[in-house]
């Protein structure tokens, strides 16, 4: 069984930073990629970010320039390192895990708000 467990959410100011964690666990096959996706009250999911095993990244445009994606692969961890923080960035944050045999894995979601 695989787990995928998220920290770092809260509450923040517009302007200011946060750092979200991912940490997989279990039995897991050799990981492809990991990265977030978010989703806003009556939103769409959107993605985030995903980096590769590689180190290779892909971020949406509406972050990019902004946050940044980064791992620990013996540890089986990635980062979502999120600064100049926006209002519209309010949204529950989930990680994710893709594996060489083709499966993904999904965490439970930290809220992240912007607010004054």
């Amino acid at each position: 069984q695989v787990q995928l467990v998220e920290s770092g959410g809260g509450l923040v100011q517009p302007g200011g930073s946060l750092r979200l964690t991912c940490a997989a666990s279990g039995s897991i096959f050799k990981i492809n990629a990991m990265g977030w996706y978010r989703q806003a009250p009556g939103k769409e999911r959107e993605l985030v970010g995903r980096i590769s095993s590689g180190g290779f990244t892909y971020y949406g445009d509406s972050v990019k320039g902004r946050f940044a994606l980064s791992t620990n692969n013996a540890k089986n961890t990635v980062y979502l390192q999120m600064n100049s923080l926006k209002p519209d960035d309010t949204a529950v944050y989930y990680c994710y895990v893709y594996t060489d045999d083709h499966y993904d894995y999904w965490g439970q979601g930290t809220q992240v708000t912007v607010s004054s």
